[in-house]
């Protein structure tokens, strides 16, 4: 499998704080990799510097055989990075807003194609501050695939979202996968997690504390003894709310 990413001893420290402290770890094609770990743990630096936002102290970071520290352009041609709402013009409909972040990479795109990919062609003619909460993030995550990346970097992507848009935004997710693209992805949500990365890299003080496949690190802490305190039942409270309410988006 080609390596997508291959980071190697990253250091990143802040005066005293050592947001990074020897990071290692590589991303193959296809990959849906994950990076957890409390606030505070180095999870955003780490990915600045992938993102060539942030230079290093030490170490390597390499993108798609791209020094990220030698050519951080290059390294802009060939990822998709979520953006957040301050990003986007705010008197420019959601179209033209596609169009003209595709003519930075001068690219033409089908703007309404993108649209519908995450079902936002009905919205093409609105401002962005006229969305709902879901639907921005998924203008987000369209506005990634401007440039047509190969790795894209998803920054909480179901954040703030109702359990109908957030397995939407799973969907997504495995669709991306699903037409090759690498996904790197932080999240606070360990059922997330479980359900969309291939494997994930926990971090704690700026180190990685583990790095396994998620069923891999399930079994690795039962075998150690764990027991919960509480038993887990065949279905939760989402569970009941997708069942009554239905999985269809609803955007009003």
């Amino acid at each position: 499998m080609k390596q997508i990413i291959q980071v190697q001893d990253l250091r990143k420290s802040y005066g005293e704080l050592k947001a990074v402290d020897g990071v290692s770890f590589s991303v193959g094609s296809g990959e849906v990799f994950g990076i957890l770990g409390p606030n505070g743990a180095g999870k955003t630096t780490t990915v600045e510097i992938l993102e060539g936002m942030r230079e290093p102290d030490g170490g390597t970071a390499v993108v798609n055989g791209i020094d990220v520290h030698k050519d951080p352009r290059a390294i802009k041609k060939v990822i998709g990075i979520q953006l957040q709402s301050s990003a986007f013009f705010d008197r420019l409909n959601l179209a033209e807003i596609l169009d003209v972040m595709a003519s930075l990479y001068h690219r033409e795109i089908d703007a309404m194609d993108l649209l519908r990919e995450v079902e936002l062609a009905d919205r093409a003619d609105a401002l962005f501050k006229e969305l709902s909460g879901g639907q921005k993030q998924r203008f987000s995550i369209a506005s990634t695939l401007v440039n047509d990346p190969i790795l894209l970097f998803l920054d909480e992507p179901t954040t703030g979202l109702d359990p109908q848009a957030r397995r939407h935004m799973w969907a997504l997710v495995q669709r991306f996968k699903s037409e090759g693209r690498t996904v790197l992805l932080t999240t606070h949500y360990m059922e997330e997690a479980e359900e969309l990365c291939d494997r994930v890299a926990i971090m704690d003080r700026g180190k990685i504390v583990a790095l396994d496949r998620p069923s891999a690190l399930v079994d690795s802490l039962l075998s150690r003894g764990f027991e919960k305190e509480r038993t887990e039942t065949l279905a939760n409270l989402e569970d009941v709310f997708l069942d009554l309410t239905g999985r269809g988006l609803r955007d009003d």
